[in-house]
């Protein structure tokens, strides 16, 4: 498992504490639109929306917090809680937060099937949750409803992330898979949803992707992104695209 720091749920609450229809999917083109990666806010007012409902859905969700994390610490070795680097908003790198879904000892697992691990390799290093042997029985639950993905919340309240934007990528990924659509990633900051996540998540694969947080960004406005959030909840309760 790819982690670069882990928190306890103590470091959670010391985090929170001091804090507290759709654009139709384009089409894929070799077209690939050149934007500005000017640090811009998207629309006025963005950034308040933001602070309001992640202090808001902070405040509301601490006891399902507190629940979950009671069940990964119970149920698998290790912490509650993982760190990962993703690229933001001017290409700025911040640490985005989860809650881990993966045994510590995932690597290994994986490499001691060698027709899984070549499975792996060959659909650029991403294999289905059930069929992943790194995933823990709690994180595949977590994974199908878009729960791990709770404490970037506070990802958005401290600035880092936004609750609509483009999807948080790697450094790795932005040069390898993303190039010629960089300024789709680091105009805006990344989103905790998006127009990818609720046009089939894992289903959609690049470019189509690309295509679509490059639409996101173009498109961008007060009214996409209300659409986007009213979407959001019926993806995640009915697991749509979940891998």
């Amino acid at each position: 498992m790819s982690e670069e720091g882990v928190l306890t749920a103590d470091e959670l609450l010391g985090a929170v504490a001091p804090h507290l229809s759709l654009p139709s999917t384009p089409s894929v083109s070799a077209e690939r639109v050149q934007l500005s990666s000017a640090r811009v806010d998207g629309w006025l007012g963005k950034r308040l929306l933001d602070l309001t409902l992640s202090a808001t859905a902070l405040t509301l969700a601490l006891p399902v917090f507190f629940t979950l994390a009671v069940l990964i610490r119970f149920t698998s070795r290790g912490p509650v809680l993982f760190r990962q680097r993703r690229v933001g908003r001017g290409g700025q790198e911040f640490r985005m937060l989860k809650f881990r879904t993966m045994h510590l000892d995932s690597e290994e697992r994986l490499r001691s099937d060698p027709a899984l691990y070549d499975l792996f390799l060959r659909c650029s290093h991403k294999i289905p949750s059930h069929l992943d042997p790194r995933v823990t029985a709690v994180g595949r639950l977590l994974r199908r409803f878009s729960l791990d993905e709770l404490p970037q919340l506070i990802n958005v309240l401290l600035g880092h992330m936004s609750i609509v934007g483009p999807r948080p990528v790697e450094r790795s990924q932005l040069v390898r898979d993303y190039c010629g659509y960089e300024s789709a990633y680091t105009a805006l900051r990344p989103g905790l949803t998006g127009l990818w996540q609720v046009s089939g998540r894992s289903t959609v694969q690049f470019p189509e992707r690309a295509e679509l947080d490059t639409d996101y960004l173009r498109r961008c406005s007060p009214w996409v992104d209300t659409k986007i959030i009213l979407r959001t909840p019926i993806v995640v309760f009915t697991g749509l695209g979940a891998d």
